[in-house]
């Protein structure tokens, strides 16, 4: 799959050239062909859906070292512990920001993940080439991003059909009316919508309730973005959500375990 040439202005446009440059080192020393022999030998990958549409509100609960809007958020020596002490307090998947520049993640914090925990885990990251995928499940991941700001219909479609193919569940993440159409008409079984505008870094918590009605009734619906508090996260769960992506608030969390597990208690009948 040949990827769109994209103009830079906007912040998603800077990380995405910059995810490209990248790419290409790593394209350098492994092969496509290495990749999907490393996928086929892989575990099997785990299905995050019935978890994720259980009672009260699921966590995807992050680890996250940076940001683009807060820069240096905190320092995580060994991911794995980390993860660790989200799988105790009741996360349901584990988030792995996997891009270097402005979030300072990798795949090895990926590969750390998936070794310490068994849940499933994500691989979260600006994916717009199959290269990106492959390599994804060849280290692990269950779900993988894909953030339809970043695609064109033909890139987001084949993208998709490929994660499926692995056996993997797509995370599929819009902002506005258009994008959420986009991913309804994909046929995506789950939808992030994210409150923090990629473009502008702007952050709209109501966008979440806003763009709920046009979500297809039967898709697992997580909040994304600006979820600080056990306030926040209730008031996410009264506009529908089924889980919350949280990645600020936990790791900058003395106790990130009693965090997930207050908001557990908080949303369970």
């Amino acid at each position: 799959m040949s990827v769109t040439p994209r103009q830079t202005g906007t912040v998603l446009d800077e990380i995405i050239a910059g995810v490209l440059t990248d790419l290409r080192g790593r394209q350098e020393l492994v092969e496509e062909a290495g990749l999907r022999e490393a996928a086929e030998l892989i575990d099997p990958p785990l299905d995050p859906q019935r978890a994720l549409r259980a009672d009260g509100l699921s966590v995807i609960a992050e680890v996250k070292r940076a940001s683009p809007s807060k820069g240096h958020l905190a320092e995580i020596r060994d991911p794995s512990v980390l993860a660790g002490n989200y799988q105790a307090g009741g996360a349901t998947a584990i988030s792995v920001l996997t891009e270097a520049r402005r979030f300072n993640g990798s795949l090895a914090d990926l590969d750390a993940v998936r070794a310490g925990v068994g849940i499933p885990v994500l691989r979260k990251d600006f994916i717009v080439t199959e290269y990106q995928v492959l390599e994804a499940r060849a280290h692990g991941a269950d779900l993988v991003l894909l953030i339809v700001a970043a695609l064109d219909d033909a890139e987001l479609e084949t993208l998709y059909r490929l994660i499926r193919r692995l056996g993997m569940t797509a995370l599929v993440e819009v902002h506005n009316a258009e994008e959420a159409r986009r991913a309804a008409h994909l046929g995506a079984s789950v939808i992030g919508v994210n409150a923090r505008n990629l473009k502008t870094l702007d952050v709209d918590t109501g966008i979440f309730a806003e763009l709920l009605p046009q979500l297809p009734e039967q898709t697992v619906k997580i909040a994304e973005s600006g979820i600080l508090t056990l306030d926040d996260a209730l008031a996410a769960h009264r506009a529908g959500a089924d889980a919350i992506l949280v990645g600020e608030a936990l790791v900058r969390s003395g106790d990130p375990a009693a965090f997930i597990a207050s908001i557990r208690e908080a949303t369970s009948s």
